[in-house]
């Protein structure tokens, strides 16, 4: 019999949150992969109950640090169905906008500090600054900018507080729009540069047979609103949402993982975020982002993980692009005399919305009462979504590996699960990695 085999990470470096991975082997058959996410639930869905519906956006927004806008964006359109608000188009380009900057933000972050120095064989991004410091600082310069929209629109850069039920507590101010003009502009071919600086790395060999998950939208790219592409001719509406996929608890997770419902009633696991929106929408893509994938030959039919940064790099192209052609076009003073909030009476019902946060597709449900009070909450983020399709990732990436050295296995797994950038304190946190071998 194979001597037992052990190997033991700590803890898994440049990802948000704590966490666990064990893999159980026993010579070359694998008998065991869980991503052990073991932290205490939060209880955010809890929390909502009983409070106004005015609290909801402030306080899903605390759900993550990174990706606030996703949560508040997502929390204030399900109470807006309930309550028949249509914002007025203006609005609707704003809040479109911010979320641009929420993508920036998110995908530049993940691709410079936490992503690129596993291509280079660095540590860190302190060790990844050395060796390309033009193009980090770059990447900072980015990122900073997509945190100043956040301050313009959101009030601040982190859990903005401006986003309301039917609109804003407050509009931006004209001089504040047009002074975005020329460091979008100047961003924007930055932006260009460092995905065309990414697409020179050599990608690891890897694929898998994915069933992509994502928004698409007939007249642009996915982002704030859209119907569900469960298969690439096979669409449901959001309201259909919970008849496709079903959270389930697993005994080695406290975070609840999606799995997506079969015709014949079996389950299977999926995947979400930029390579599923491209894959589906890379031809809604804007002028110059679309260019640009076609220069690079991305194509995310390969079905390959390790090619997420790149798919974030070609977004964060296209969301310069778009906040540029916003700003331009709320230029011309179609916010003059705009109230920043559509007026409402609390009402009974139930509401459900789904974005297309950094990570991937993004799920409320809400059930509020006649005084406008929260009920019910279901908030379904992109990590859970996507925690089964990396424990089936795993399992394919052991299968050509198992052979190497413990270190070897363990580093190897680590730069598999930072390709989906999981955001662990928004499902309930990551990753510690345990090898056991008999």
């Amino acid at each position: 019999m194979s001597q037992p085999r052990s190997i033991r990470v700590p803890i898994l470096t440049r990802v948000e949150g704590e966490g666990a991975l064990n893999i159980r082997l026993r010579g070359t058959h694998i008998e065991q992969v869980e991503l052990n996410i073991y932290e205490p639930p939060r209880f955010f869905e809890a929390l909502l109950q009983g409070r106004p519906i005015e609290d909801v956006a402030d306080i899903t927004s605390r759900i993550c640090g990174i990706c606030p806008i996703a949560y508040q964006v997502t929390a204030v359109q399900a109470l807006e169905s309930i309550l028949g608000i249509r914002i007025p188009e203006p609005i609707a380009a704003l809040r479109r906008l911010v979320y641009c900057a929420e993508w920036i933000e998110s995908h530049v972050l993940h691709i410079h500090l936490l992503h690129a120095p596993d291509f280079f064989d660095c540590h860190s991004a302190i060790e990844l600054a050395k060796k390309f410091p033009d193009e980090v600082k770059r990447g900072l310069r980015l990122k900073q900018l997509g945190n100043r929209i956040l301050e313009v629109l959101g009030g601040r850069a982190i859990h903005p507080i401006n986003i309301a039920i039917g609109g804003f507590y407050r509009l931006p101010k004209p001089n504040e729009l047009n002074a975005l003009i020329p460091e979008l502009q100047k961003a924007l071919h930055d932006a260009i540069d460092a995905a065309r600086w990414l697409g020179k790395l050599s990608f690891p060999d890897f694929t898998a047979p994915y069933q992509y998950v994502s928004l698409v939208a007939s007249d642009r790219y996915p982002i704030e609103s859209g119907q569900i592409a469960i298969a690439m001719d096979q669409t449901i509406g959001i309201e259909l949402y919970e008849t496709h996929f079903q959270e389930v608890q697993v005994p080695h997770s406290t975070a609840l993982q999606s799995k997506r419902i079969l015709a014949n009633g079996a389950s299977t696991e999926y995947f979400v975020g930029p390579l599923a929106r491209l894959y589906y929408n890379q031809e809604r893509l804007g002028p110059q982002a679309k260019k640009l994938a076609d220069e690079l030959r991305f194509d995310a039919r390969l079905c390959n993980p390790f090619q997420s940064i790149l798919a974030r790099a070609i977004e964060v192209v296209y969301a310069f692009e778009e906040a540029l052609r916003i700003v331009a076009d709320l230029h011309a003073g179609s916010l003059a005399g705009l109230a920043p909030q559509v007026p409402y009476e609390p009402q009974a019902g139930l509401g459900v919305s789904a974005t297309e946060a950094p990570r991937g597709l993004i799920f409320h449900r809400y059930q509020i009462d006649h005084s406008g009070h929260v009920e019910l909450a279901k908030i379904v983020p992109p990590t859970s979504q996507n925690q089964a399709r990396i424990e089936a990732d795993l399992r394919v990436l052991l299968e050509q590996i198992h052979r190497d050295s413990d270190p070897s296995i363990a580093l190897a797994c680590e730069r598999l699960v930072r390709c989906y950038d999981p955001c662990i304190s928004c499902s309930t946190h990551f990753l510690k990695v345990k090898i056991q071998r008999e």
